[in-house]
């Protein structure tokens, strides 16, 4: 099976988790802070915080920017649910935005129409989440714009998007948002195993999402509410959660952060040769927008079912048992069950559902060749064609 996604592990990373294995610090070592600078430095933002999943990142992003009761956040009905579920954990109301037919993104332009309506109506969000789906940005220009406006704050979930950038500079600057999250789960572009990453350009939403990952316990007497019994001593100022990456995670990072530009580079040659092997098929390859330089973590084909006269299960079961392995990214988030007793319904984000009909994502990986590329695009060819 040609899997969808896949990590690329070699003995250089593996020889970095071991010197860690070696080491006297599992946890709460040197090597998360090192990764934290590393990642801070290469995308060029002022803050990074290191915690065990992008899931955990939303979490306290939508914590430090003061997510709570009463308040709501937006996002993209295409993304995994964890872009949404953020706002839930914090006792906040979602809503969703829908998507732009030709990036998958968030629509700049339903947005703004959303907003309008909102904003008449009394219920504007306090935080968007702007999902960078398969590695492409979100047009974050427009909706900074939009941010300042409507007085909104701005996550953006990278999760699918390190190593890409937006008007030329690394995605996770956070020059158009107050808090970027990235995701190194083993299928994304770099991986810890799992983890994640806050970035922000903000002192004090750094210094609140620490305090956050980390069951909101300080040994800073400049945070504590009175002076130390002794060199033992902590305070709990907040209620905070067990977040925290481990060292041995960290060391994978840093040593997979040497081949991010690579890994990259590798991922934009393989979807050129897509696009030119899938030219005489009845599928829509990517876009990229002119300002994006896309991460590509996933490589989404869209079917032509009117020209092909099958439906989307036949093609997806016949690459599947032709050894491919295909996938499907993602059921929108407000079809779920959980989400429809909220009340949303089929029909509510048409866009994001046509999407959903027709994708399927081809596997894409760094470590892909040419050989196996050729086997996706013949099984391909053979699901359509039979």
């Amino acid at each position: 099976m040609i899997p969808y996604g896949r990590q690329d592990i070699t003995q250089a990373d593996i020889d970095a988790v071991v010197e860690v294995l070696q080491s006297d610090f599992l946890t709460q070592g040197p090597m998360v802070p090192r990764f934290e600078q590393r990642v801070a430095r290469h995308v060029g933002a002022a803050h990074a915080l290191a915690v065990n999943s992008a899931t955990s990142a939303l979490h306290i992003a939508c914590l430090a920017l003061g997510l709570g009761e009463g308040d709501r956040l937006w996002t993209s009905p295409i993304t995994f649910v964890a872009s949404a579920n953020c706002a839930l954990y914090c006792g906040a109301q979602v809503d969703f935005v829908d998507i732009d037919p030709r990036t998958y993104n968030l629509c700049p332009e339903a947005l703004e129409c959303k907003l309008q309506i909102a904003e008449r109506e009394g219920t504007l969000p306090k935080v968007l989440v702007a999902v960078h789906l398969c590695g492409q940005p979100c047009d974050m220009q427009a909706i900074s714009v939009l941010a300042k406006r409507y007085g909104f704050k701005v996550i953006e979930d990278a999760s699918h998007a390190i190593g890409g950038k937006y008007q030329g500079e690394f995605i996770g600057n956070c020059r158009h948002s107050d808090i970027t999250v990235f995701s190194f789960h083993p299928v994304k572009i770099i991986t810890t195993a799992e983890g994640g990453m806050a970035l922000t350009n903000s002192a004090k939403l750094a210094e609140k999402m620490a305090l956050l990952r980390s069951h909101g316990i300080t040994r800073d007497p400049e945070q504590m509410t009175h002076a130390a019994d002794g060199p033992w001593y902590y305070q709990q100022i907040d209620l905070g959660f067990n977040y925290r990456m481990t060292e041995l995670q960290a060391a994978l990072g840093v040593s997979q952060l040497q081949r991010l530009d690579q890994f990259v580079a590798r991922r934009h040659e393989l979807a050129v040769r897509y696009d030119r092997l899938l030219a005489a098929l009845p599928v829509i390859t990517p876009w990229q927008h002119p300002d994006a330089c896309s991460g590509l973590h996933l490589y989404v084909v869209r079917l032509k079912l009117g020209q092909i006269g099958k439906s989307r299960l036949e093609i997806f079961e016949s690459l599947r048992e032709q050894g491919i392995g295909v996938n499907l990214h993602y059921i929108p988030v407000h079809t779920q069950p959980y989400y429809q007793r909220m009340g949303f319904q089929a029909g509510d984000y048409p866009e994001a559902e046509r999407y959903y009909r027709e994708a399927i994502s081809l596997p894409m990986f760094q470590t892909m060749t040419e050989q196996q590329q050729d086997e996706v695009i013949a099984a391909l060819h053979k699901a359509i064609d039979a």
